[in-house]
């Protein structure tokens, strides 16, 4: 007989302690660049679409956060003066994002982080693709399974 109430055997640990760890890694190699791991995402969505402008909303739909913890990351990136919220001239109701030439330019020097971080897992390129693929349909599994 197995006890399944061991806690090394808990998947929930497993992502909370790698997840733990994995921001532990981020830290140092971010705050040379004046960014918090959260403020990072939000320029990797932004960097994704340099010329577009997404809402808020669609911010917070990616990177799955709600406004209330999303709008204070933007107002500190707006504050350092690499991100820009206006309203939308179509519905001035939503607020638009974009990123300001320095927003910009930020990307180039953060150019090696990835690199960096795939050499501290100790994971090569195959696995680390396939931790990947395996944590976002777990993702995806559980969000869709909510809205059900």
């Amino acid at each position: 007989m197995t006890d399944d109430l061991v806690l090394r055997r808990q998947v929930c640990f497993a992502l909370y302690a790698a997840s733990r760890a994995l921001t532990d890694v981020y830290r140092p190699i971010l705050e040379e660049f004046g960014l918090t791991y959260p403020q990072y995402l939000v320029l990797l969505v932004l960097w994704e679409r340099p010329d577009d402008a997404p809402t808020v909303s669609e911010l917070g739909a990616d990177l799955r956060l709600d406004s209330g913890t999303l709008s204070p990351l933007l107002k500190r990136l707006e504050g350092a003066g690499l991100v820009v919220r206006r309203r939308s001239a179509r519905d001035e109701r939503r607020v638009e994002v974009g990123l300001t030439e320095q927003g910009r330019a930020l990307r180039q020097q953060v150019d090696e982080v990835p690199m960096q971080i795939a050499r501290a897992t100790g994971l090569g390129t195959a696995d680390l693709i396939a931790l990947r693929d395996t944590l976002t349909r777990v993702t995806d599994t559980i969000h869709r399974q909510k809205e059900q």
